[in-house]
């Protein structure tokens, strides 16, 4: 039974619903456009509010829900630190688009608001202060990702959380590799910079 959460999790987490909500609007592959991400980031760029924040919603319950529902309904924290991990592997390698997805932030995001809200907080406050400060969206999703699994052992003295926490950061830092070439040559694109989608 906990084998066959964990593998819906990933099931739920790789469920595109940037990819979903831009097919819908425009007719077209969102990973095709921008920075080819399934994310809100990118379809902010693309799109604009109206379509990033219900994809912010979306992305972010599908980890929260069932980490939240782990925690509930097996007497096992593994559980839901396992469902963690797959709900944001989801997001970025889902199986119903070729293992082509998003970057994985707020999946993480949502997942760590139920495992740890006090470093799930800070990590959040570094995440919008480093945006606020930059304007570089990249950066602040990898600072506060990687923040996160320090914040998780000092506070909360949780070493499977801080790793789990480690192996996301690892991913997300996969998914961000042509954002880190492009910070260091500076040609990342800066929050607000919107994009046309060709017709």
């Amino acid at each position: 039974m906990k084998a066959l959460f964990i593998v819906l999790t990933y099931c739920l987490g790789a469920v595109p619903f940037g990819y979903i909500f831009f097919r819908m609007s425009e007719k077209k592959d969102i990973r095709l456009f921008g920075s080819q991400s399934t994310g809100a980031t990118n379809v902010l760029r693309l799109k604009g509010w109206k379509y990033a924040a219900p994809v912010v919603v979306f992305d972010v319950c599908k980890a929260a829900l069932p980490v939240w529902l782990a925690l509930e309904l097996f007497d096992d924290r593994r559980v839901a630190l396992a469902s963690a991990f797959m709900a944001v592997l989801g997001h970025c390698f889902p199986v119903f688009l070729r293992f082509r997805g998003g970057k994985g932030v707020s999946t993480a995001m949502g997942s760590y608001a139920v495992l740890a809200p006090l470093p799930f907080g800070l990590s959040l406050a570094i995440f919008v202060g480093v945006i606020a400060w930059t304007r570089y969206v990249s950066l602040g999703s990898l600072l506060a990702t990687f923040s996160f699994p320090a914040l998780a052992l000092v506070i909360e003295r949780d070493r499977e959380l801080a790793l789990v926490g480690l192996a996301v950061f690892l991913l997300i830092a996969l998914r961000h590799a042509g954002n880190i070439r492009r910070l260091c040559r500076g040609q990342e694109r800066k929050f607000g910079q919107r994009m046309e989608v060709k017709r």
